[in-house]
This record gives structure tokens, sequence and C-alpha cells, in this order.
């Protein structure tokens, strides 16, 4: 009987150059399965940062409840103050006693994100934008946002005004499990009004399998930042990056972690598949002396992905495997390491199916090996492709990175 999966550990590291985004000592990036909640990248994402635009996603969520509690319609109209109409660009150019739709003002928040506009929703539902800022700062802690102050609806510098990249996946979290009803306006690429069309920042969306929203944000304060949610297959992913160096390079590095989550997730549904079959089982082999570095803090989330120019990877923990026995063997030479598994089949399994997808001749020639190694009281099983040189091992990882498939080289001396 397979028992249920331990653990998933993440490796999500980017390709972009150390002079990108996250290399920088205000980035920050967060990504979460929004049903299980499961952590699957961290990287300064309690960090105090400046939300820019992402604050628009807390007026919505304040704006959606007024809805749902009956207080405004979508058709209801909302009149511009002086105030709102000095709000700087981005805006749509409201002038004071100018009207707009409640549903226009949605899409002038998701696509244009229209300061003007967010003043208007402020000062509609609760008489002034301080006050506003007030009440979202309320019902954010109320939300879990334990870590975010709002001192206006917009987004506009206020250096009291902070939010973390934790708190910012909490809050998309929030809209889409409380107003999916609403939810399609995120994915919303254009907004006509008043004889102008605008397209919506987040390039994200539309362009990249899966994403349907959310909403980006800039002021030179904060740098550039997004949050996306995305649905493949049965997994929803919510990606936050705050801090990006440029827009591109901001889309650039939520980009890679969407595909490299998916891709790592993708290949744990593998591996339970992989882990059921009946195998025939290597005899496993003991190393003398363990990496310190790998798998290292199994009992929580790990913040993953900082190493620059590091290929995507993934360490799938399968189903315990109580039958086998450890014997040693003599150590080869160089190997590749392509997986670390909680049983003996899974680990077989998973070097026969890279065998078929690889099969060339250096794989060919290579020894495949499962090998047992302790870790905070569990059993894990390495599987390793060994007996090849230092430059096979390499090329054999720099092609099994470029597939988006998890490996790294081992020396003899590791």
């Amino acid at each position: 009987m397979i028992r249920a999966c331990l653990a998933l550990l993440l490796v999500l590291a980017a390709t972009i150059s150390a002079g990108s985004a996250h290399a920088q000592s205000r980035s920050a990036a967060f990504v979460a399965d929004m049903d299980s909640g499961q952590v699957l990248h961290a990287r300064q994402a309690d960090a105090p940062r400046h939300p820019a635009s992402l604050t628009k996603m807390m007026t919505l969520y304040m704006l959606f409840e007024a809805i749902e509690r009956g207080d405004v319609a979508l058709t209801d109209t909302m009149t511009a103050s002086a105030e709102a109409a000095s709000r700087p660009a981005s805006d749509l150019g409201l002038a004071a006693g100018d009207t707009i739709e409640v549903e226009q003002a949605i899409r002038a928040l998701v696509v244009r994100s229209a300061n003007d506009v967010a003043v208007v929703v402020a000062e509609h539902l609760s008489g002034s934008e301080s006050a506003f800022a007030e009440a979202m700062t309320a019902r954010a802690r109320e939300l879990g946002l334990t870590s975010t102050t709002f001192r206006n609806a917009s987004g506009l510098h206020d250096p009291a005004q902070l939010t973390t990249a934790r708190d910012m996946a909490r809050l998309a979290h929030a809209l889409h499990r409380d107003f999916p009803q609403h939810f399609h306006y995120f994915a919303e690429e254009r907004f006509a009004y008043d004889g102008a069309t605008y397209r919506n920042h987040n390039s994200l969306v539309g362009r990249v399998e899966g994403v349907d929203g959310l909403k980006t944000g800039y002021i030179r304060a904060s740098g550039f930042n997004v949050v996306t949610t995305s649905q493949r297959g049965e997994h929803r992913l919510v990606t936050v990056v705050m801090g990006g160096r440029t827009g591109s390079v901001r889309d650039a590095h939520a980009e890679e972690l969407i595909e490299a989550a998916y891709t790592a997730l993708d290949a744990r549904a593998q591996s339970r598949l992989l882990a059921s079959l009946d195998l025939p089982r290597l005899n496993p082999v003991r190393e003398r002396e363990l990496m310190t570095a790998e798998l290292a803090g199994l009992d929580g989330p790990v913040a993953v992905g900082s190493n620059d120019g590091a290929p995507a990877a993934a360490v799938i923990l399968a189903d315990a495997d109580p039958l086998a026995e450890p014997r040693l063997v003599t150590e080869p030479a160089w190997a590749v390491q392509v997986g670390a598994y909680a049983s003996q089949a899974a680990a077989r399994a998973r070097l026969e199916s890279l065998s078929a997808t690889l099969g060339d001749a250096e794989i060919a020639r290579a020894a495949p090996v499962t090998e047992p190694v302790e870790r905070q009281g569990r059993t894990l099983w390495r599987a390793r492709f060994d007996r090849l040189d230092a430059d096979a091992a390499r090329r054999v990882c720099e092609r099994l990175a470029r597939m988006g498939e998890p490996c790294f080289a081992v020396s003899p001396q590791a």
C-alpha cells in the first residue's frame, strides 16, 4: 500500500543575470498553492515593502464587499471630487463633478490602475480617503494581512504604507475565494473609456499559460511589483514579485517562478504515479559522507530560488518503503543526482523514466543507482546516474536543466 506523499521541496532558481530584479536588496518573491496553502517559494517574503498600486487590490476588495452587501450596485454612479481629480497618473483624467459607474470604476482600477478612480471609490464608500484607508487596514488585518498598513486607496507613495509579499499573496487568495463572481475582471486585457482604450499593465495575463489576474504596481520607492494567479490542471498558484528593477525583468522573474513551480508540481504527480507501480528493486547503497546542503530544513517552508544563474530544479519526496535494506558497495566517481524519494521504487522508476527520455550513449554507459540517506529520522532514496566522468556529468545536468528536470552533479569528493 502506497502511503501519502510526505513532503515537497521546491528549488526554484531564476536564470536572469546577477543585476536582475531578484538580485536587488529590496526584491521579494513568494509562490504558494492557493488550494493547499503550501509555500513553494519564499524570498524576503516577510520583509516590509511598499505595495504601490497593489494597494488597489484592497480597494477592490472593499468595493466588492460593498456590492455584495447591497450598499452599491454595478450600475450606480459615483462623483469625482476636486481631491480625486487632483491625483497624478495613472488616471482617467476625471474632472471635479464627473461621474463614473461602479463597473467602469472596477475596470479602471484593474486595467488602467487609475489613481483618481481609487479616490472616487474611497470617498463614495467612506466619505474620505483617510477614513477609507483606516477601514482598509482594519479589514486587511481581519483577512490575516498582519504586516500591512494602508494610508490611501491608490498606492501613491506614503512612507507608512507597507506590506509584505506574503500578505499580498493572502490578499490575492481572499479576492479569489470571496468574490469568484467578480474575479473575471482581473483577466481583462483592455478597458475603453471616453473614447480611449487602455491596455492592462499586467503583460502576463493572456501571454503566460494559465495566468488569469491580478495586479501590477510601481512607484520609485517600491520598484516594479506584480501579483498573479494562475490555474493549470488541478493546481492554482499565487505568485508575487516585488521590487523589480524594470517591468520586463519583474515579469520575466514571475514567469520563471510560475513555470518552475508547475514543472515541479508535475514531477511530484508523476512520482506518485510511478511509486504505485510494482517495479523490480535495485539493492541500495549508502554514501560515506552526506552533502550538507542537500535536503536541509525538511521540517518547515524553505526559502529557495535565490541563487543567481542556477537552473530551476525540484526535489520530490515520494512514498515511504519499509522493505528496503541497505548494503554497501564500492563508490564510483562522478554522478548526477535527479531526485530524492521516500521509496526505493519511486527512485528506481525515476531513473528508468529519465533513461528512456534521454536515450543517449552517455546515459547508457552510466550506472543507475538508488542510495538511502537518513534525514531527521526519515529514510530517503537518492536517484543517481553513477560512473560518469566530470564532463559527462555536467553535460547530462545541462540537458536535464534545459528540459526543466531536477539535477546536480556530484563529485567524487562529495
